[in-house]
């Protein structure tokens, strides 16, 4: 699946494609979860569907050791039967308005991610759009927030991340994260 846009920050590479996230071959996926971690419907049930059911029962463990997952943060655990080697659990905000933090929850899921993958010199990482589906992320916002934060990110980190795959399923959402990603490009432009 390649990538139709792409922004080079530094010596990194923000890419966008549309596709099935499950299906791309990075060193770590991110999975849209829940706070339970109890696996769930759209992305979350799709990565443990591909995976297998060792990605649950890691994920049982970390339930009886911590609980849940708070929200912006996120777990991690192997990748089962997925073409990558980790899979980090992020769980982002339910949207009411705008005006409960939730930008700033969303935000964390990606910087979250993306510190983990350091920690574990991920050089590949694919997010899916995290928050969008019955979460009711408006997707305008959540593109924005998503393209602004790991550009910023790409840049002011060196390291073992290389490439940020953010995959879009519908070719819908996809236009959107191509517009945001002009946006934030012409921005730094000036």
């Amino acid at each position: 699946m390649a990538s139709d846009f792409s922004l080079q920050i530094g010596l990194c590479q923000l890419q966008l494609l549309k596709g099935d996230i499950t299906q791309i071959h990075v060193d770590a996926i991110v999975n849209a979860a829940n706070s339970a971690l109890a696996g769930g419907g759209g992305v979350d049930g799709a990565i443990h569907r591909a995976g297998g059911p060792e990605i649950l029962q890691e994920l049982d463990t970390i339930r009886s050791e911590q609980g849940g997952c708070p929200t912006g943060s996120a777990v991690v655990t192997s990748a089962g039967r997925l073409p990558a080697r980790y899979v980090f659990h992020a769980v982002g905000p339910r949207y009411r308005d705008g005006k409960h933090g939730e930008s700033e929850l969303l935000a964390s899921c990606y910087t979250t991610c993306l510190n983990l993958a350091a920690e574990r010199d991920v050089q590949t990482i694919s997010f899916p759009s995290i928050s969008t589906g019955i979460y009711g992320y408006p997707i305008e916002d959540a593109a924005q927030i998503a393209v602004r934060t790991v550009a910023v990110w790409l840049r002011s980190h060196t390291g073992s991340v290389r490439v940020v795959k953010l995959v879009q399923f519908s070719q819908s959402d996809h236009e959107i994260y191509r517009k945001q990603a002009l946006q934030w490009r012409e921005s730094e432009a000036r």
